[in-house]
């Protein structure tokens, strides 16, 4: 715990000088130098996955769904999460300040078809050519977000500042719609001069206060049947989890940025180190070289 304070402490200060135009330029520099030296070791991948590809770099966003990916494992994945759903513990009446609550890793550990779905070679593929770059995988994240009224964490508006690039793959659990708590973002195009007017800077926004700059009709909400699939480039666009009224949210995150340790601090993964050792030891090296701490 000690070692994680220190490392947290450590990226938040290397973020902050981050954020100095003069270090901006000269690590894009660098960074795009990096992406170049890569470019003919990138896989090639189809027309449709360069298409979604394409999209995420347009919107931030792309949406599909599990029936659209065609991933072999799906079904496996999908029952096992279904499976898991009512082993999330509702919250308790000391639980009143919580607004999610994730699987714990030993759930994690009793479904790693879970955790393996999202190392399919199909989603590593689209991702390297998104980011231009190999890529870090690191993890997944099982959530219930609780219906209530607690407008904090990652229910106000931010944008990921941990990496250069990071891309989320969101998997709705069953149908969301606008009460009970979609992904909503603000568009790239719209983002940029939206963080001009706030002088933002990284942290998390209130609603109020993003509504005193743009309106909310701008505001793009994910909604979509059990199985719909989010992809969002979250380091691009302001975005957040709208407050689920009518009942609880489950979904899965799963989260990845580029495998180059100098232009990223998000150096955590979804399960301690000997959890991670048990999922992937069987795993091809290919794979398990996208598991990779940043620290």
């Amino acid at each position: 715990m000690h070692i994680n304070l220190l490392q947290k402490t450590k990226n938040k200060i290397l973020r902050t000088i981050d954020t100095i135009p003069y270090r901006q330029h000269q690590s894009e520099i660098a960074y795009q130098a990096e992406v170049d030296k890569y470019s003919p070791h990138l896989v090639n991948i189809p027309k449709n996955d360069l298409e979604i590809v394409e999209k995420i770099k347009q919107e931030g966003v792309f949406i599909t769904s599990l029936a659209d990916l065609g991933i072999a494992s799906t079904p496996e994945f999908m029952q096992a999460a279904q499976d898991l759903i009512p082993k999330i513990p509702k919250p308790t009446s000391e639980d009143n300040h919580k607004f999610v609550i994730h699987a714990s890793p030993q759930q994690i550990l009793a479904y790693p078809i879970i955790f393996g779905w999202g190392l399919e070679q199909r989603l590593l593929n689209i991702i390297e050519n998104f980011f231009g770059l190999p890529v870090s995988y690191h993890g997944v994240y099982f959530r219930r977000d609780i219906a209530n009224e607690l407008e904090k964490g990652s229910r106000l508006w931010h944008i990921d500042k941990e990496a250069r690039k990071i891309l989320k793959i969101i998997v709705y659990l069953h149908d969301i719609d606008e009460n009970n708590g979609p992904f909503q973002y603000i568009p790239q195009s719209l983002t940029s001069e939206v963080a001009k007017s706030l002088r933002y800077k990284s942290g998390y926004i209130r609603d109020q206060t993003m509504q005193e700059v743009i309106s909310s009709n701008n505001y793009k909400s994910c909604t979509g049947i059990a199985g719909t699939v989010v992809f969002a480039a979250t380091h691009s666009i302001f975005h957040r989890g709208k407050i689920p009224v009518t009942s609880d949210r489950f979904c899965v995150f799963f989260d990845y940025t580029p495998r180059i340790k100098d232009h990223s601090f998000y150096w955590s993964s979804s399960l301690p180190d000997q959890d991670l050792a048990l999922l992937t030891e069987n795993l091809p090296e290919a794979q398990r070289e996208c598991i990779l701490r940043s620290n």
